[in-house]
């Protein structure tokens, strides 16, 4: 009995030192007005540029009675996921790399997973709150309906949102420095981007081009949303495209993040 003791006394500073590391992280975090910025205002700022297109708040026939705006509020929420998965959270890994941070944890109790975690939860976290602001000025603003099936529009922003910082995840893995992971981070920024819609709706682009866009995470995403949004269960089939690039991105990043 008294040879487990030291084991279970061991074991609650850790636990009460990973709560510490979660809330000096979201200290840090909310100090960084730039990054607050992009992920926080820059999608919702887009949708109100866009909305104040005459043009764009019309219904349209090409699109079954929607406006263009319409088409617009969940590709923002995907964009305030890119901006949070690769824009604002692999220069932060790479950088606690480069200084040293992990490897100094890695000799004490607690362990660099819990500083990564606290960045995951932080970053997901505030694409949540992206989200639920475009939402709302969508809706409060542009007139902009609710998803109406809302459980599947949640499943596939949570898929879109793992597979998105997992993304995140491998881009600081195979980045020496904070330079390069900005660097890989612009090149593969835009073209999810794209993928997602921002410049034009997945839905709306030619047969070929979607079928191949509907293969990439952000895509089938974009799908996915937008028949939860309409009010239909999310296609298996862009759900299932999404949750795979999850588990491989996942995989991918566990293989290749290096402490060091």
């Amino acid at each position: 009995m008294t040879a487990l003791a030291p084991a279970r006394s061991a074991a609650a500073p850790v636990k009460g030192s990973a709560t510490a590391v979660l809330k000096a992280e979201a200290r840090l975090f909310l100090r960084e007005p730039g990054a607050l910025f992009s992920i926080l205002g820059f999608p919702t700022v887009l949708l109100c540029v866009l909305g104040s297109i005459p043009s764009f708040r019309e219904p349209s026939s090409d699109l079954n009675g929607l406006r263009v705006v319409d088409l617009y509020v969940p590709i923002v929420v995907l964009l305030a996921i890119i901006m949070s998965g690769l824009q604002a959270m692999p220069p932060v890994l790479t950088g606690y790399r480069e200084r040293g941070i992990l490897r100094r944890m890695s000799t004490t109790p607690m362990r660099p997973g819990a500083l990564i975690g606290a960045q995951i939860a932080l970053h997901g976290a505030a694409a949540t709150a992206s989200a639920a602001l475009a939402l709302a000025v969508g809706r409060i603003v542009f007139d902009v309906a609710l998803p109406r099936q809302f459980p599947g529009y949640l499943l596939a922003f949570t898929l879109a949102t793992l597979a998105t910082l997992a993304l995140g995840g491998t881009v600081s893995a195979v980045s020496r420095t904070t330079k390069i992971t900005q660097a890989i981070g612009s090149v593969v920024f835009f073209p999810a981007m794209f993928s997602a819609g921002v410049w034009l709706p997945v839905s709306t682009m030619p047969d070929i081009l979607r079928r191949t866009v509907d293969l990439t995470p952000f895509g089938a995403a974009a799908q996915a949303m937008d028949e939860a949004a309409a009010g239909d269960w999310p296609s298996w089939t862009h759900l299932g495209v999404t949750a795979l690039w999850a588990v491989l991105l996942i995989a991918a990043a566990r293989r290749w993040f290096k402490w060091e």
